[in-house]
C-alpha cells in the first residue's frame, strides 16, 4: 500500500510531462461567413412593441371592453369580450383615434376613459 501511495505522485508528473509546452496562439478570422455580407445589408429588425397595460372599461350601456395598450403609442388590442379574440388596432400616430377592423378606440393608456365606437354607434367607457 505504501509503494502505491509513493508512485502516484510520480505517475501523474510522468503523464503531465507529456503535455505539449508550446505556447499556442489563437488566431481571429476563423471560417468566412457567406452571409455577412447580406446581413450587414439588411434592414435593423424593429422589434414588436411591450405591452404597457391592459385594461377594462365600462361603457354607457353597462358592457364591458377590455383593451391592451402597447408602449409604442399607435397599437393597441381591443376585445369586446373577456374570452374573444383581439382586434389588432393601429393609430396613425401617438394621441389619434386606434382603428381596426369596425373597431374605433379614442383615448391612452393613462386616461380615466376612453370613447370606443364599434359597429355605428360611439360611447363614453370608464376604466
Amino acid at each position: 500500500m505504501n509503494i502505491a501511495l509513493r508512485t502516484l505522485p510520480l505517475s501523474a508528473l510522468i503523464l503531465l510531462a507529456a503535455c505539449d509546452t508550446k505556447p499556442t496562439t489563437i488566431v481571429g478570422g476563423g471560417p468566412v461567413d457567406m452571409d455577412a455580407a447580406k446581413i450587414k445589408a439588411a434592414p435593423p429588425v424593429k422589434l414588436p412593441p411591450a405591452m404597457l397595460a391592459s385594461k377594462q372599461y365600462r361603457c354607457k350601456d353597462n358592457k364591458v371592453v377590455y383593451v391592451d395598450w402597447f408602449n409604442d403609442g399607435t397599437s393597441a388590442n381591443f376585445k369586446a369580450k373577456k374570452d374573444a379574440t383581439p382586434v389588432a388596432l393601429t393609430a396613425p400616430a401617438a394621441g389619434q383615434p386606434y382603428v381596426g377592423g369596425d373597431v374605433t378606440v379614442t383615448g391612452a393608456a393613462d386616461a380615466k376613459s376612453i370613447t370606443v365606437k364599434q359597429g355605428g354607434s360611439s360611447q363614453a367607457c370608464d376604466a
